[in-house]
């Protein structure tokens, strides 16, 4: 398998705050990074995103698309996609009003995704869940929503985000054990120690947190993960985070 920093993608969203879109495009390039993985804005202008990606010789493996997009035309959405080189469409969430519903909501957004992924997988592509927090909630009989949504929908892959499964309650490192299978993806994250890094909502830089990263890299290591995607939800200086992500993930090696 090639080493982490070749597998090493980084999710645009951390970097929304700087702008235009070329301006983040030339700071992640100019950082070493060779892959990104969109998010669902940035399919409004599908020939910009192809002209940047050309322009600075990147690669999007895999993207972010909201289920109302999915919802509204899968099989448009996986084709636009397909058109920009995507190999793997992700869905990151449910839309607001869909989360809270307990155990019969996630297992009918389970059943709605298997129906999306035979639309998408008939063009070629993967298709798979981006989890948060909410997915951590627990049934009476003590299963998390997350294996709820995977019990109605087999083929499901999943990119797990290990910060959001450690604020859900979760063990990360036993659900990437659990859910190796369908693991393609990690969302490379950190969370600050307890009271710091308020004003970025709690999160740190990869390797400058709280996360026990020689013991996740180990299960990733075990579960073959694929691709690696830094991330950082509000980061208040993006080229410090994107560069100390790519550090982290060099050390790896």
């Amino acid at each position: 398998m090639t080493k982490p920093i070749d597998r090493l993608s980084i999710q645009l969203y951390s970097a929304r705050s700087i702008t235009p879109l070329e301006a983040q495009f030339a700071l992640i390039a100019g950082l070493g990074y060779k892959m990104v993985e969109p998010w669902g804005g940035l399919f409004n202008d599908p020939d910009a995103l192809q002209r940047l990606l050309d322009v600075h010789g990147m690669t999007a493996p895999s993207a972010h698309v909201g289920l109302d997009r999915l919802r509204a035309d899968a099989v448009s959405t996986t084709r636009l996609c397909k058109g920009l080189g995507m190999k793997i469409i992700l869905a990151p969430a449910p839309p607001p009003g869909e989360r809270e519903g307990g155990e019969k909501e996630w297992r009918g957004i389970g059943r709605e995704l298997n129906e999306i992924g035979k639309a998408v997988t008939g063009e070629g592509l993967r298709f798979g869940w981006h989890n948060h927090h909410w997915e951590y909630g627990r049934t009476g009989s003590g299963k998390t929503y997350l294996e709820c949504l995977f019990e109605e929908a087999p083929d499901l892959v999943w990119e797990a985000d290990l910060a959001w499964i450690v604020r859900g309650g979760g063990d990360p490192v036993a659900e990437i054990k659990k859910h190796a299978q369908r693991l393609v993806a990690c969302h490379i994250k950190d969370l600050a120690p307890s009271g710091q890094c308020a004003d970025e909502d709690g999160w740190a830089d990869p390797g400058h947190g709280i996360m026990d990263w020689p013991a996740l890299r180990a299960a990733m290591t075990g579960a073959g993960v694929s691709l690696f995607v830094a991330e950082h939800d509000k980061p208040n200086d993006v080229a410090r985070f994107a560069r100390r992500a790519r550090e982290t993930v060099s050390s790896w090696a």
